[in-house]
């Protein structure tokens, strides 16, 4: 019995886009064509990977315990071309950084402008999706390093503190509590809050810092980003916390301003995170050299 790696890549695919058609698309192929693939895929094993009988495929119990194999097999791939290049140095290659939604949208521009001015030869790319999309880009080996903000909850990663990010209460110029001194939980009964979707690290925080004033499941608008949840608040569908570095322009222009607390927020940490078994290629060790340096948040003057 033999495996046909090109199949099995197939077939892995299918599994991670939950259906043969966005497979295809991530593939560039034609979906009879992938479908094909892993029905030959099937025969040359002579069991069934995945259940056709709904109208959303899934994988049987064999096929789930093979995609878990595909995983680690082109994720050893991937590795394997990692430490090839360590002999070649930081000429050419390339470099796919992962960051949560803040973090990749206010941090990691910044960096990758620096990170290229010293290594112009390095393609660099970036993905960004809250937390919880980020761990899978990791846990997939979509990339091998990013930068989020908290600590990763997943076991086989591995992370180190490098920065900090503290949450400050944002309204629009005018708003009734704007002015009126240090702002308490009583003074918070009622508002409408903009909170940042579910399954951000961002959300976790606002609640949290929500729970401790005492404002317990406030009114509330759910906003996926930072930019629509600034959007929202300048629009008047209520106040947020959100991270200083994400308003800084906004608070420059007057667009927005802070509403101080009287209980101050506690910061976060922001954490350079990888997979504990993951080798390195170069350019991601001289990314993670570059942020270990950072002793702030670039641009953090300007707020």
């Amino acid at each position: 019995m033999t495996l046909d790696l090109h199949r099995l890549w197939i077939f892995l695919h299918v599994i991670e886009q939950q259906g043969f058609s966005a497979a295809a698309q991530k593939l560039f192929m034609s979906q009879p064509s992938v479908s094909n693939q892993v029905r030959k895929l099937e025969e040359s094993l002579r069991i069934t990977l995945i259940d056709r009988s709904s109208a959303r495929i899934r994988p049987t119990a064999e096929g789930e315990l093979l995609a878990e194999y595909a995983s680690r097999v082109f994720l050893l791939a991937d590795e394997a071309v990692s430490a090839v290049q360590q002999l070649s140095g930081l000429q050419t290659g390339r470099l796919v950084v992962g960051g949560s939604t803040t973090v990749g949208t206010y941090l990691l521009p910044d960096l990758l402008a620096e990170y290229r001015e010293r290594h112009p030869g390095i393609e660099s790319h970036v993905l960004v999706g809250n937390n919880s999309t980020v761990t899978q880009y990791l846990m997939n080996g979509e990339v091998g390093v990013a930068v989020v903000a908290g600590t990763p909850g997943e076991a086989r990663l591995v992370g180190e503190p490098v920065l900090e990010d503290r949450m400050v209460l944002v309204a629009p110029p005018g708003h009734p509590l704007d002015g009126r001194g240090p702002v308490t939980g009583e003074m918070l009964t009622g508002e409408r809050i903009v909170l940042r979707e579910p399954g951000s690290q961002t959300r976790s925080v606002q609640e949290l810092t929500l729970a401790g004033w005492g404002v317990e499941a406030p009114p509330h608008t759910d906003a996926w980003g930072p930019e629509v949840l600034k959007r929202c608040v300048r629009a008047g569908l209520g106040i947020s916390l959100i991270s200083e570095h994400a308003v800084a322009d906004e608070l420059l222009a007057g667009t927005l301003v802070v509403l101080p607390t009287e209980q101050p927020t506690e910061p976060r940490v922001v954490s350079l995170v990888r997979r504990r078994d993951r080798i390195l290629s170069p350019a991601e060790n001289a990314f993670m050299e570059l942020v270990r340096e950072q002793r702030s948040w670039p641009g953090a003057t300007r707020a």
